[in-house]
């Protein structure tokens, strides 16, 4: 059993195995027990710089990693493009090389280009993690979600997962299938017929355009958040209201009620309340949603503690 990633950067799951990602689990587990502790905070990264570059708003996952860099004990530069000097035409790489001379070991970057992060990993001299790019994979989400699974239901392996909603916008979405797929678990798709991938089948997952049967199937219902900034502010031409939307694919506690079994329900947030949850069902007793936002840091840590053990360490 490995205690090193395969891995130098975090860049998306399809580049991560099954046993790299189990090890970030029980590396999680223990800074789990950090976080509980009265003093949360370890001197793993206390040498160690690190970067946040969010090129676009996200104030959930940017604070997210901050206190996970803050609880290492590692040095925190926060960047973001509004501002900055991205607005003014410098390139992404003109930007990263100007905060690595200030000698930053490691980057956590949020871009809307997908592929920008491993473009990145090309050409800087850093790890590089990759806190979502486009609509391509958002890695770190797919980790604690499958971590929060484990946690509620004591195993991913043979778990029955419901994802639902605005598939085609979500890198959300595409980072938990891969996730689940290597750890074992069977991924079923719900959502409007123009939100989802054309090829999606492709994957090895099902797809059930019918909500309360996909309900009566599944132990986890994760239900993702639309992406209305990604579809011209308003979804109109996906789907004819968020109104409409919310009779045919959102969940509420009627319906919750209706499959006859303890499902588990996800959200990775921000929640529309009343869209893709209601109330009565974002703070049901089988709701985990608090519980990622909190194991969303534990894994954070063991992301970044893990990546810091495959920087080379000069001697003397």
């Amino acid at each position: 059993m490995s205690d090193q990633l395969s891995t130098e950067h975090l860049l998306g799951i399809k580049a991560l195995s099954a046993e790299d990602i189990e090890l970030i689990f029980r590396t999680a587990d223990g800074f789990k027990e950090v976080l509980n502790r009265p003093i949360k905070k370890v001197p793993s990264l206390r040498d160690l710089t690190i970067a946040n570059l969010f090129f676009e708003n996200s104030t959930r996952t940017r604070i997210s990693f901050e206190l996970a860099e803050k609880r290492l004990s590692a040095d925190v530069v926060n960047f973001s493009s509004g501002g900055s000097s991205v607005s003014k035409g410098e390139t992404l790489v003109d930007t990263v090389n100007n905060i690595l001379a200030m000698k930053v070991d490691m980057v956590v970057m949020r871009h809307p280009d997908p592929g920008a992060a491993v473009f990145l990993s090309r050409h800087v001299n850093a790890r590089i993690v990759n806190a979502g790019d486009g609509t391509h994979e958002h890695p770190t989400q797919a980790l604690l979600d499958a971590y929060s699974i484990r946690e509620k239901l004591g195993r991913v392996k043979g778990v029955k997962v419901l994802i639902v909603g605005d598939i085609l916008h979500s890198r959300v979405a595409l980072s938990n299938i891969f996730c689940l797929q290597k750890l074992g678990a069977e991924v079923m798709l719900c959502g409007p017929s123009t939100l989802m991938p054309r090829h999606i089948a492709t994957l090895g997952v099902k797809v059930e355009p019918d909500l309360d049967k996909a309900l009566r199937w599944c132990d986890v219902a994760n239900m993702l958040r639309i992406q209305l900034e990604r579809q011209g502010g308003d979804g109109i031409g996906n789907f004819p209201s968020l109104r409409e939307y919310a009779m045919r694919y959102g969940l509420d506690l009627e319906r919750y009620q209706r499959i006859g079994k303890d499902v588990v329900i996800m959200h990775p947030g921000p929640i529309n309340r009343g869209v893709e949850v209601t109330t009565q069902v974002a703070d049901h007793a089988n709701s985990i949603i608090l519980d990622q936002v909190e194991n969303g840091v534990a894994i954070r840590m063991a992301v970044l503690y893990l990546l810091a053990a495959r920087i080379p360490r000069s001697v003397g």
